[in-house]
């Protein structure tokens, strides 16, 4: 049941679904999505071995990856959306981030920021004034 739920969030980019099944679904799918990101003929490997369906694999290796490259992890998130009327079973929707337009529309780009050392290293130095050589040309 997870691999046929993983494979259609994926095809899909976000279904509705029980919480309970949502979160374990969370679960599921994130290691994937993870082993996705660097593509190699092993990691497609373990990742059709539990997902068992090989246009999921390649959209998850040629689409989803490329979007999540830079994020290091929570790929998907759950939203509630109440009870469902039949059972009154908490429902809830699980969905790829990087794929909800709403959310990131207010976000600008966040650009890349690097880390800057206090040790001194990039300070540029000024080129060496010979003062012998200067008195030798007066």
């Amino acid at each position: 049941m997870l691999a046929n739920m993983a494979c259609s969030l994926i095809e899909h980019k976000r279904i509705n679904t029980t919480l309970a099944k949502a979160k374990a679904l969370k679960q599921f799918v994130e290691p994937l999505v993870t082993k996705s990101k660097e593509d190699t003929t092993h990691n497609r490997r373990i990742v059709f071995s539990r997902l068992r369906q090989k246009e999921a694999v390649t959209e998850l290796f040629r689409d989803v990856a490329v979007k999540v490259g830079d994020r290091p992890g929570g790929y998907t998130r759950i939203i509630k959306l109440g009870n469902r009327l039949g059972d009154n079973a908490e429902m809830a929707m699980i969905e790829l981030v990087d794929y909800n337009e709403l959310y990131n529309a207010g976000k600008p780009a966040k650009k890349k920021s690097t880390r800057r050392s206090r040790r001194g290293g990039s300070k540029p130095v000024a080129p060496a004034i010979d003062t012998q050589a200067n008195k030798e040309e007066e």
